[in-house]
């Protein structure tokens, strides 16, 4: 039986009050929208919208050219599915305003990994926000703009 991709990344997918997750969405075929430094900061209010909602706790994120990697807990729901879904359709909405275009924004979907309570945020955290470096888009996180962790203030 095949199915398709977006379903599929929903299998074995939990989705607890109070679990921290590490959510990745992609840009529709990769397309580097956010070499657009406007529209990537678009991205980043929509997800720390989901924070001033009381929805989400962030600890870190990246926002990359064609996808972002968010690492949060959910504090005010317990449907992870809806918060990624509110922070993609809100982003896309303003990215799509802002770049005059009227296409979609994101892939389908999005891949998610429930942090366990062994793992390090920290690690994790760093993992994330070093992206752009590992990319080869910046030598120094301090040279990239779209980024930002509770560690770092």
């Amino acid at each position: 039986m095949h199915i398709p991709r977006s379903h599929r990344l929903r299998i074995g997918r939990v989705s607890l009050r109070n679990g921290v997750y590490l959510c990745t969405a992609k840009t529709i075929d990769r397309e580097p929208l956010f070499h657009d430094l406007f529209a990537g900061r678009l991205v980043v209010r929509a997800l720390k919208g989901c924070d001033d909602q009381g929805l989400t706790d962030t600890f870190a994120f990246v926002v990359m050219p064609d996808h972002f990697h968010w690492l949060f807990q959910l504090v005010g729901t317990d449907c992870l599915s809806a918060i990624v879904r509110r922070a993609k359709s809100t982003s896309a909405r303003e990215v799509n305003r802002h770049l005059r275009r009227d296409r979609p924004v994101w892939q389908p979907g999005f891949h998610d990994h429930g942090v366990r309570t062994e793992e390090s945020l920290m690690e994790i955290g760093r993992y994330v926000v070093l992206n752009p470096v590992r990319g080869g888009l910046v030598r120094s996180l301090r040279a990239y703009a779209l980024w930002d962790a509770k560690w770092v203030r």
